[in-house]
């Protein structure tokens, strides 16, 4: 999965970028833009307008949300000066990255202000691991054709996720053991093991020293976990068999309870966790259609109102984007601090 993804000739560090095989709240509508973008302006009065207000997004595409953040900034040149906008991708910065965006290949250090990892997390690549007689194994597969098969037993540090994160655990995990591995027919479930997404977030809110860490991103909970998994392809736009050779994107669903208790132990502050259509409602962006009355005073402007509610509502559709998980990390600022009013 890695080298499907980050390698050399990967999916996300060649070609045309995200954009051109999925949407993303980023690309569906600048609505998504404009409310962190209020989140942000709550960060800087949090933390008392500091001298330098970092905005860092991990996994930024081709930093098409850092350009529509400032974009909206420009509009205040107080806090243009403050702005620091830095890109944390691995492909290769765009010939057309605006000079007022840092590219870079890491989350830097230092961070006072706001990190943003909007669909980053279903991109750490992980393991897969099927449930046979014997306990979980891990799911092999050929990175030319797809095919899988089940391999060894899992290690002792992914049997002890499992077993506390992924409640259908059953049976040892541990040593490999000296029976075979069993044919796909024999397993009774599949599990994404998110440990290694546990320590990218948990790495990535130890960067920020004052401000708030902000993952968007569709998962799942304990109680809730998917039976069969959610491992699956996309490419142009549909989806796809999740084949490791490079030419689509691996995505698997988070487990985003514990992606957050694996931040709140490195932040020791609270987080909350709500739906996107809730953290876009907080802050005034709820779908609903203008008055019909504006369409007899200002068609026009009926029309604009009636295709920005539009944009909104495919945002906060329980059913696709507005089904995210918003995940809040507060570090070293008080979380009421960040609510909207």
């Amino acid at each position: 999965m890695d080298r499907a993804l980050y390698g050399p000739g990967g999916f996300f560090v060649s070609g045309a970028g995200p954009a051109a095989h999925f949407r993303t709240s980023v690309h569906a509508s600048p609505v998504f833009a404009a409310t962190l973008f209020r989140l942000l302006t709550r960060v800087d009065a949090a933390l008392g307008h500091p001298a330098r207000l970092d905005v860092v997004d991990v996994g930024a595409g081709r930093g098409e949300l850092l350009r529509a953040l400032s974009a909206l900034a420009a509009a205040r040149p107080p806090l243009t000066a403050r702005l620091r906008l830095t890109a944390v991708e691995r492909a290769v910065p765009p010939e057309d990255l605006p000079e007022e965006i840092e590219w870079s290949d890491q989350i830097p250090s230092g961070i006072t202000g706001l990190l943003i990892a909007t669909e980053w997390l279903d991109n750490v690549p992980l393991d897969v691991a099927v449930r046979t007689r014997d306990g979980w194994r891990y799911l092999l597969v050929d990175p030319a054709t797809g095919e899988e098969s089940v391999g060894d037993r899992v290690s002792l540090a992914d049997g002890d996720w499992l077993a506390r994160w992924w409640p259908t655990a059953t049976g040892e995990a541990g040593s490999t053991g000296s029976g075979g591995p069993e044919p796909l027919a024999a397993i009774s479930a599949r599990a994404e093991i998110g440990r290694t997404r546990d320590e990218a977030w948990a790495d990535a809110v130890k960067h920020v020293d004052r401000g708030l860490a902000l993952a968007v991103d569709y998962g799942h909970l304990r109680e809730e976990r998917p039976v069969d998994g959610t491992l699956t392809g996309y490419r142009a736009g549909r989806q796809v068999a999740p084949v490791p050779d490079g030419s689509c994107d691996i995505t698997a669903h988070v487990a985003v309870d514990s992606i957050a208790f694996a931040g709140e132990r490195v932040a020791r502050c609270a987080y909350s966790l709500i739906s996107q259509r809730e953290g876009l409602r907080a802050f005034g962006a709820d779908g609903g259609r203008p008055p019909l009355r504006l369409a007899a005073e200002d068609p026009a402007g009926y029309v604009r109102a009636l295709a920005a509610a539009s944009t909104v509502a495919e945002l906060t559709d329980p059913a696709g984007l507005g089904g995210h998980w918003w995940l809040r990390q507060p570090v070293s600022v008080g979380p009421d601090a960040l609510m909207a009013r």
